[in-house]
Formats: C-alpha cells, sequence, structure tokens
C-alpha cells in the first residue's frame, strides 16, 4: 500500500494505519513494536502511536509479553465490503446447492490488482496443498478465477493488471510467457469458462465461470474445487462444469435482479 499519494486529498496516517494492519500474517499473529515498525517501513514511535491508536479503537490488543496482535473486529473491515456489495446474501444458497450437488468446495472470488481475493466460499472437509478462506489471496492468472475475470478485461488494462507485483506471497508453478498467457485467456475468452490444472501449485485442481452484473460487465468469478488426486479433468468438465455454468447464471440473474431493486434508507 503507497504511503504517498498522487493529489492533495490523500491521507497519509490513514494509508499508515491500514498498511500496519496488513503486516500481521499467517504465522505472525504476535508482533513487537519494533517487528511493526520494521514490516511496515515505519520509524518506531509513529509505529506505535499508530497501534495504539488501533488499541483504542479496538482493533489490537497487547499480549502478556508486549506483542500486538489484532482482534477479530478487524473482520468487521472485510465484512462491511461483502454486505456491501450485496454478493454474498446472493451467491450463498446457490453456492452450498453446488457444494451439496458436486461434493466440493466452491467459492466466489474478485479481482485486486493481479490476484483473486475470495469474497465467498462453501467449503467440504478435505485436505488440500493450500488453506483458504473469505480474504485469502493468490495470483490471478494461475487460479480459474481469476483467468474468467481477466480475460475479460480490454488488452490494455490486461496488461497494466499483470504488470503488478501479487501480494500473494506465493510463487505459482505456472510461468507463462506473453504468447502462451494471451492465448490461454483468448481461449477462456472464446469458450466463457476457465480450467486450471495444477497450475498455481500441485494438487488443486479448479473450474470457473464469470459472474456478471446487469449490465454484463464481470464483477466475480466462481469455481469448483477440486483435489487432483480424487477428480480428473473428464469428470471435470463433464459433471462440475455443466453445474457450474448454470449456478453462474443463476447467481448472475439474481444480482442483477438485486440491483433493480430500490434501495430505501432512513435517517
Amino acid at each position: 500500500m503507497p504511503r504517498e499519494g498522487t493529489g492533495p486529498d490523500f491521507i497519509e496516517a490513514l494509508a499508515r494505519g491500514l498498511e500496519v494492519i496488513t503486516v500481521f500474517r499467517p504465522g505472525r499473529p504476535v508482533m513487537t513494536l519494533a517487528e511493526v515498525a520494521t514490516a511496515a517501513g515505519l520509524a518506531r514511535p509513529t509505529a506505535r502511536r499508530i497501534l495504539l491508536t488501533l488499541r483504542e479503537l479496538g482493533y489490537v490488543r497487547v499480549e502478556e509479553r508486549g506483542g500486538y496482535a489484532l482482534t477479530p473486529r478487524v473482520l468487521d473491515l472485510g465484512v462491511a465490503y461483502v454486505r456491501s456489495a450485496g454478493l454474498w446474501e446472493v451467491a450463498r444458497p446457490h453456492l452450498e446447492r453446488l457444494s451439496e450437488r458436486t461434493n466440493e468446495s466452491c467459492s466466489i472470488a474478485q479481482l485486486d490488482g493481479s490476484d483473486i481475493v475470495y469474497v465467498a466460499r462453501v467449503s467440504v472437509p478435505k485436505i488440500v496443498s493450500l488453506a483458504v478462506q473469505i480474504g485469502t489471496r493468490f495470483p490471478a492468472l494461475q487460479t480459474s478465477l481469476g483467468k474468467v475475470q481477466l480475460a475479460a478485461l480490454p488488452l490494455d488494462e490486461l496488461d497494466r493488471v499483470l504488470a503488478e507485483p501479487t501480494r500473494s506471497g506465493l510463487v505459482p508453478r505456472w510461468q507463462p510467457d506473453r504468447t502462451e498467457r494471451d492465448a490461454a485467456l483468448r481461449e477462456v475468452r472464446a469458450r466463457g469458462w476457465a480450467l486450471t490444472d495444477e497450475q498455481l501449485t500441485l494438487g488443486i485442481r479448479s473450474v470457473a465461470a464469470p459472474l456478471r452484473d446487469g449490465s454484463g460487465r464481470v464483477i466475480a468469478g466462481v469455481n469448483v474445487n477440486t483435489h487432483a488426486a480424487e477428480t480428473t479433468v473428464e469428470h471435470l468438465l463433464e459433471h462440475h462444469l455443466p453445474l457450474l455454468l448454470h449456478t453462474a447464471g443463476e447467481i448472475s440473474a439474481d444480482f442483477a435482479r438485486l440491483q433493480t431493486v430500490p434501495h430505501i434508507s432512513t435517517a
């Protein structure tokens, strides 16, 4: 997250506060002041003031040994986005039904730079090589969820998006050059769905379809995720894909209807 804005309205203190929240990651739930300052690239007095402010607001707590940790209240920030978009309320029954019919985990993710971020998920208890939850971030190009959204972008925007570095912390197996990348996305564009066969990491095989709003714009992707050792590509395409495409159509139609409903607020 940049701390130097491009205009006079940029609030540097807010940017720094959000960046401090993001330095807490899996494997480092508790951090000392020095660790937070180093990870965020801040002077220790600045990091301390931010942490104390976040503590007063309820987003950070102090552990017994003096370290800092996030509180569950941070989830409000992400939940606010999911609720405001309305996608989870619309998608939940459809995702649950799709998961029941495929006996697989099903998810919705949206583009954020060159990554996808999971915003809705119905999971089944299976051992996979990468844990996924709401807010999980993966490189978009190597996921089926990302491919269906990247394929919908104009070429100049596609180049700009993929020029951004991933913030997932992952190095995917598939590293295509531009020619291979463009060919793969042309194929996705032509058939209207995307397949990923262990391109992100070993053991993960999935198929995804785009979700659209009332104007036909692609706003997200929905997928069925499988373990490569359990589900063949043939079964994924012959059994799961038709169910997925039907579900994507239902979610898109419901979301389009939601957009036409007048929203009345009372003061």
